[in-house]
């Protein structure tokens, strides 16, 4: 190891920027495993980005990245040591750790600084406020983020989520279950659902969409969480989170470049879609006041722990744990490196 970075750091005091390159990639990769939390989509290209152009490489990391059908799905995966690290919703996470103490995950890095949560019906099913879907279908992946938060969402406007029947479908069925009509509304990140209706020739005027965050959730969004075994392991997280840093603020910047990398994983996705997709992701999940100040990554403690204790409050556990056994920003790059805002 003593050697390898002498070498390395040879290389680069003689500008030697392509020496650098093929010494690192010649060395042995710890080979991780990271699971997206939904299908390969512009929200999450920065992570292929930083694949494709051998960010993650050039950090000594083998990564497999994998798309997932919901955020506790990944949050799964994770848990059971099936994957090192995945990007899933933090507030499924604080459920989670406070009924698995002692074997908590830990998120390190918050993308969606504000919620993209909600669920979403057609004007035509008639309803026309929260109090309308009682007694409804929800069409939902049991993984999907907005589905697990649906019961906060629902004791926030006083309605009783029992009345709702569920309906369990595939991330490729939801959208169109809605719109055939098998289902009255469906659960989902609004910039996936408003977007994948439009593109089934739904109009957005046709849409009646309720945004958790305007119902007083002040939750976080989705984060990168990471494995126990990785807390022993500091170097692997930092270079991961380096890695993921430097390619969301080249997606922020030019955010073509992460619908190009996500059409080479899905050549079926529709481009334009996908650049909409992105954008509104940015601007509304991403690039907000706080991070535009503060930088990518990391947190307001005060409004954290009130989120924490309000998410445990809404699913009904028993104790709120401590926001450190949910987040931590000690593996967090510099703020100069996380400072995305184009």
């Amino acid at each position: 190891m003593i050697q390898h970075l002498t070498r390395l750091m040879r290389a680069a005091a003689l500008g030697c920027a392509a020496a650098v390159a093929a010494l690192a990639s010649a060395d042995a990769q710890t080979p991780i495993k990271f699971t997206l939390d939904w299908v390969f989509q512009g929200p999450t290209s920065p992570f292929l980005v930083a694949l494709e152009k051998g960010y993650y490489k050039a950090e000594g990391l083998d990564v497999t990245m994998d798309p997932g059908q919901g955020s506790a799905g990944a949050m799964q995966r994770v848990a059971t040591g099936a994957y090192q690290i995945g990007f899933a919703d933090v507030n499924s996470l604080i459920e989670y750790n406070a009924k698995n103490p002692g074997k908590e995950i830990l998120s390190v890095f918050i993308a969606y600084d504000f919620p993209p949560f909600g669920v979403h019906a057609l004007k035509k099913s008639g309803i026309a406020k929260p109090a309308d879907l009682a007694g409804k279908k929800l069409g939902a992946p049991v993984f999907d983020a907005s589905f697990r938060l649906f019961p906060a969402f629902a004791k926030k406007v006083g309605l009783d989520a029992k009345t709702v029947t569920h309906v369990n479908l595939t991330p490729q069925l939801r959208e169109q279950s809605l719109v055939q009509g098998s289902v009255d509304f469906i659960s989902g990140h609004y910039f996936s659902s408003i977007l994948d209706l439009e593109a089934r020739n739904v109009k957005a005027d046709d849409i009646v969409s309720f945004n958790y965050s305007d119902y007083g959730m002040d939750v976080y969004g989705n984060g990168v969480i990471i494995a126990p075994e990785l807390n022993d392991k500091p170097e692997i997280v930092r270079g991961f989170l380096r890695a993921t840093a430097k390619a969301w603020k080249e997606v922020a910047a030019d955010p073509k470049i992460g619908v190009a990398a996500a059409k080479k994983r899905d050549p079926l996705i529709d481009e334009a879609l996908e650049l909409r997709r992105l954008n509104m992701s940015l601007s509304m999940n991403v690039l907000t006041p706080f991070v535009k100040a503060n930088g990518m990554g990391d947190v307001d403690p005060a409004r954290f722990a009130r989120s924490i204790k309000d998410v445990a409050e809404a699913f009904g556990l028993p104790t709120a744990p401590e926001p450190d056994k949910v987040f931590s920003n000690k593996y967090l790059p510099a703020k100069a490196e996380r400072m995305i805002a184009p």
